[in-house]
């Protein structure tokens, strides 16, 4: 039988499957739902075994357990390893969702419910591809590892040291992960960069109290005045970052690379116009796509202090704050982008105020060269499904696990995505197009037979 037509006759019985998993409300930052997520993780691993897998293992962490599988009987042939994660963001606003989150439905030809597409309903098509080729052909054309984890959705806390203490467990040829999207409806793509991450919080007090504005109005520092003349020292006025040292290790965009962004064909002015925006605006000299894929950034998160509520207040605030995040690209290490800007700042604040910097959450970015043999095959398999061949893109959000992967099993990753942009991963209303689900099964099949050939 052919595979188009295997699944097509089991498509509804998959989906009451993973129907099944959907309901799992598996939210890994609720304590709450602790329990939720350990039926979760057996649920998988009841269903890899199922579908043909060996040596299943749920392994305990100090947070959410990660489950294994494996599949080894192909001699001489690569190794694979399939990473995605089983738990869920929260769900609020509840009264914004159309139908329950945890209860899934089909409308549109859309499967709509927490984790359709961030990222179970992506994990379990890898599951039924495994599945369907054991059934038709009996065994995989190439050795097979599962890992999949239950706190990515709070950081992956536990899971780099997971990998340090079972990294010959998990050694592979490559590493193979659907959490990401297609470029459009049709139009595949691969990310071959994933941009790290650096954050810190900014403190700037002044005097010991709150001041009346009329009594010392003019004569003392004011925190607010202080922390937004600090905050708009850190870019010059062409949209360039003004730290000392901050853009050591980001690389220059190369004619080729520049020509792969362009070949996305994206509508900037179609951006500005959806977000209802009178301009862009960032570095110069760079595009949209350049911008976002390819160069650093500092954004303020968020800046608070002083009188908040209604009306007015003749205060002078003591206080100040504001929240930071650098996304980083190349070789740019997040502990020196810290350090530099911390720097920056203490040496441009003010007379009369001081300055505390808090540094937070640090991630190296991840570059895989696309003309690695799996990124190749994989570009293949889509364009066979598809009717075209999966492009190579940068992506300007952070997944900072999977640095950890690269770097400790020394594999390179193929994140090989089928949901879209605005399915609302994290949003409600989150939902994957049944389309993608249909041909990412038929995507994964041809990739992984031939996988086998290299």
């Amino acid at each position: 039988m052919a595979y188009a037509e295997y699944f097509a006759s089991r498509r509804d019985e998959q989906l009451n499957e993973l129907n099944e998993w959907l309901k799992i409300p598996s939210i890994s930052a609720l304590s709450e739902h602790k329990k939720d997520i350990l039926t979760a993780a057996e649920w998988l691993a009841d269903t890899l075994n199922k579908a043909g897998l060996e040596h299943i293992e749920i392994h305990p962490t100090d947070g959410h357990p990660v489950v294994y599988a494996d599949y080894l009987h192909a001699p001489g042939k690569p190794t694979l390893l399939l990473y995605g994660h089983y738990d869920v963001q929260p769900v609020d606003p509840l009264n914004l969702w159309t139908t329950p989150p945890f209860e899934p439905n089909i409308r549109d030809g859309k499967l709509y419910a927490r984790g359709a597409t961030d990222d179970k309903g992506q994990v379990f098509m890898h599951i039924k591809a495994v599945e369907a080729i054991l059934s038709q052909e009996g065994a995989l054309p190439v050795n097979l590892k599962v890992c999949i984890e239950g706190e990515e959705e709070i950081g992956s806390v536990h899971l780099t040291s997971f990998l340090e203490k079972h990294k010959d467990m998990l050694a592979a040829d490559a590493v193979l992960v659907s959490d990401t999207s297609l470029l459009e409806r049709g139009r595949p793509a691969i990310c071959t960069g994933l941009r790290g991450l650096c954050s810190l919080e900014v403190d700037v007090t002044t005097a010991s109290t709150d001041l009346h504005s009329g009594t010392y109005g003019g004569a003392v520092p004011n925190a607010l005045h202080a922390l937004v003349s600090l905050l708009a020292s850190l870019h010059d006025d062409k949209g360039r970052v003004a730290v000392d040292g901050f853009y050591e290790g980001v690389p220059d965009l190369s004619p080729l690379m520049r020509e792969e962004f362009a070949k996305q064909g994206l509508d900037e002015d179609k951006i500005r116009e959806g977000l209802e925006l009178s301009a862009l605006y960032g570095e110069e000299g760079y595009s949209f796509v350049e911008r976002v894929g390819a160069r650093p950034t500092l954004e303020l998160n968020g800046v608070y202090g002083g009188f908040q509520g209604e009306g007015t207040k003749t205060v002078i605030p003591k206080a100040a704050h504001a929240k930071i995040t650098c996304r980083l690209v190349g070789d740019q290490n997040p502990q020196h982008v810290l350090d530099a800007i911390e720097a920056h700042l203490k040496s441009h604040i003010q007379p009369g105020a001081k300055v505390e910097v808090r540094q937070m959450e640090k991630a190296f970015a991840l570059d895989i060269d696309p003309s690695n043999p799996f990124l190749q095959l994989a570009a293949d398999a889509y364009g066979k499904v598809y009717g075209t061949r999966a492009l190579f893109t940068k992506d300007g959000g952070s997944i900072p696990i999977m640095e950890s992967f690269s770097r400790i099993l020394k594999a390179p990753i193929v994140l090989m995505g089928f949901g879209l942009d605005d399915e609302n991963l994290h949003a409600p209303d989150e939902h994957f197009n049944l389309e993608n689900f249909d041909k990412g099964l038929l995507t994964i099949v041809e990739f992984l037979k031939s996988a086998g050939t290299v």
